[in-house]
């Protein structure tokens, strides 16, 4: 990487003050999703502090779905940053019983139809491919498992929220990923789980493409019911075989 300039930070909120030095490093180099930053050896050695506190610092980012690091290859950009941006951390409640579920996909049912619903409206022809890209490997994965894959169906949705046209769908999702991911699990006990969503998923990409935002949202919302019956027949069965 070409030579830049990082001051040194000299204040006790070290973690802050390097992630707003950070931002201020990307704006000035321009720095694109997708893109690679510095290491952390080279960014510790510009800012004066710790390997520690730069690890620290992006670790933050990391959550916030703003970078990703991948392994034996650096850390790298995965959303605009800005010196205003405010940092909103979530703290999520786990637990894989029935309420623990349902409060979940209530969430998820707000996000998925809303960003289905803009993404109707806004997704370019780029998008609308890439969305329908995701979702052939996700049907190719259903017919070749007998069943839903949890990481197809991830890329899928996260290609929707990407076109949205608004960052915040995609960094809420990401900071809610694990808690999204237990619904494959096999909640409450329900084996084929996530079989009655699978025809929602080509009806809803067929009102984005066809720029339909009612449409799309319904479609979602439809998704979305089918879930919560898988959900609600699991937590029955539960009740079976406790009185048994």
């Amino acid at each position: 990487m070409t030579e830049f300039s990082l001051p040194p930070i000299q204040t006790t909120a070290r973690d802050d003050a390097v992630l707003k030095a950070l931002a201020g490093f990307v704006m000035r180099e321009k720095l694109e999703p997708g893109e690679r930053l510095p290491t952390e050896r080279i960014l510790a050695e510009r800012l004066k502090v710790s390997r520690n506190t730069v690890r620290e610092a992006l670790t933050r980012w990391e959550g916030l779905g703003l970078v990703e690091r991948r392994q034996g290859s650096g850390t790298y950009l995965k959303a605009a940053v800005s010196l205003d941006m405010l940092h909103m951390p979530l703290t999520l409640a786990g637990g894989n019983d029935f309420t623990g579920l349902m409060r979940t996909l209530e969430i998820r049912r707000a996000l998925e139809a809303e960003a289905a619903a803009l993404c109707a409206i806004r997704a370019d022809e780029d998008d609308l491919a890439e969305i329908e890209r995701k979702l052939d490997i996700m049907e190719d994965a259903f017919k070749m498992r007998a069943g839903m894959s949890s990481e197809e169906d991830w890329e899928f949705h996260q290609a929707i929220y990407r076109a949205s046209g608004n960052p915040l769908f995609e960094q809420i999702i990401a900071a809610m990923h694990e808690l999204f991911h237990r619904f494959w699990e096999h909640p409450l006990g329900v084996r084929d789980f996530g079989h009655a969503s699978f025809p929602y998923h080509r009806t809803i990409f067929n009102c984005i493409a066809a720029h339909d935002p009612e449409g799309a949202r319904a479609e979602a919302l439809k998704l979305i019911a089918t879930v919560e019956d898988d959900l609600k027949r699991g937590a029955a069965n539960l009740k079976l075989s406790d009185r048994k």
